[in-house]
């Protein structure tokens, strides 16, 4: 998987730091290669991975069947823009709208990217209409769009003034969002399960309740799927689980197996709303990344292949379930499918990842006392069982170290 040490190794840091912009607080890892569910670093020392990227590497690393897709790709054509038609392009459109219960699809590079054009689609099928109801702890994306419609004054301080119109409301309260809802309100955009707000899963009967409430008022129901789509969840796309159809879905992420795509698909009147010059993409829907996304879709569409996500999912969680009741450090383990966090009695997300990978393990926080677990959508039974065994000896690594001020969320 690695060739001998790279000439590079130990270098990056010290390079990055003089050309690169410090927007991320990158750890002290230089991952070179990958296979599987398991990445090596410039020294050759393998990690199993639980982070997938963030939710992005849906099958894994260097699956073969993505490898000879994206070879063939570039046999063809990488760009032409979207002046033409192309077909992988138009292919994609008819098996995710047809997947997700919806009509139309526009492509884009990135969830914020699909979050913004749902927000101008909103805008226009609901003129006259001022509001986007959000709710707390939301994480949208960080273009300046997206950012005024996520809930989280950390990610937002510095950037005023943000584009106005968002109304938050608690997530998961009925009576606080049907209040909320009247003939200002132009959509209602939710994550059925939050991700950087601690992966907390909505209640199905929740979700039905926006849809229905949303509908009678005349706003349109937005779902961001970015993580959680692309059976992330269990089923293709979480909201599925609720038995709803919202308006608009956003997703990104794992659409492409690796590569930056995303997608806003829509249907009735926001199917409709934006004429030609409207919005666009340079990039997006391109024949090269529709080419990775239709790879993903042929392995995640495969019969048996969400069954077994949910299958593997629910041993995971069973997993961390019985960690919480032996681990005092843990409050309790949430989530769906291969989506699941952890969450701690004390602020030590951070703490916990850096054991995680002395131990040889990827993982990501979500705040300050959650982590996030992620792993490949491909990631076999075995690994899944290595996994929990390696969290659960960085749990009690943590659990020595010196007290720190509680503060955990609920």
């Amino acid at each position: 998987m690695l060739s001998p040490r790279p000439e590079w190794a130990g270098t990056l840091a010290e390079r990055g730091a003089a050309c690169l912009m410090p927007t991320y607080a990158r750890y002290p890892i230089e991952i070179a290669s990958g296979r599987g569910c398991r990445v090596l670093d410039s020294a050759g020392r393998s990690y199993l991975d639980f982070a997938a990227g963030i939710a992005v590497s849906a099958l894994g690393h260097a699956h073969p069947h993505l490898v000879r897709a994206l070879g063939a790709a570039c046999e063809g054509l990488l760009h032409v823009s979207n002046l033409y038609w192309t077909e992988p392009m138009v292919r994609l459109a008819e098996r995710l709208t047809r997947a997700a219960g919806m009509e139309r699809a526009f492509f884009c590079n990135s969830g914020a990217e699909a979050v913004e054009a749902a927000l101008k689609t909103a805008r226009r099928a609901r003129p006259g209409r001022e509001k986007i109801v959000v709710f707390e702890r939301s994480f949208h994306g960080r273009t300046l769009g997206a950012l005024s419609a996520t809930a989280q004054p950390q990610y937002q301080e510095g950037f005023a003034p943000l584009v106005p119109g968002f109304e938050t409301m608690p997530f998961g309260d009925f009576d606080a969002v049907r209040s909320a809802l009247d003939e200002s309100v132009a959509a209602v955009l939710v994550e059925p399960i939050q991700g950087e707000g601690g992966v907390r899963p909505a209640p199905p009967d929740w979700l039905r309740h926006l849809r229905a409430i949303s509908g009678s008022a005349g706003a349109l129901l937005i779902v961001d799927e970015v993580q959680s789509g692309i059976g992330r969840a269990g089923s293709f796309f979480a909201y599925q689980d609720a038995g709803i159809v919202p308006d608009m879905v956003a997703t990104a992420k794992g659409l492409a197996g690796g590569l930056p795509m995303g997608a806003l698909l829509t249907r009735g009147d926001a199917a409709q709303a934006l004429a030609p010059g409207q919005h666009g993409s340079t990039f997006g829907g391109g024949p090269f990344v529709a080419a990775a996304a239709h790879a993903v879709l042929d392995v995640v569409l495969e019969p048996e292949f969400l069954s077994g996500v949910r299958a593997k999912g629910a041993r995971l969680g069973e997993a961390l379930e019985d960690l919480a009741r032996r681990h005092e450090l843990v409050i309790r383990a949430r989530g769906q499918g291969l989506f699941r966090g952890v969450v701690l009695r004390k602020p030590r997300a951070k703490e916990l990842v850096a054991a995680l990978h002395d131990l040889g393990m990827l993982a990501v926080p979500a705040g300050n006392d959650v982590v996030r677990l992620v792993p490949p959508l491909v990631i076999a039974q075995e690994e899944i069982d290595e996994g929990v065994a390696l969290l659960d000896r960085a749990l009690a690594a943590v659990a020595e170290l010196p007290s720190a001020a509680a503060g955990a969320r609920p």
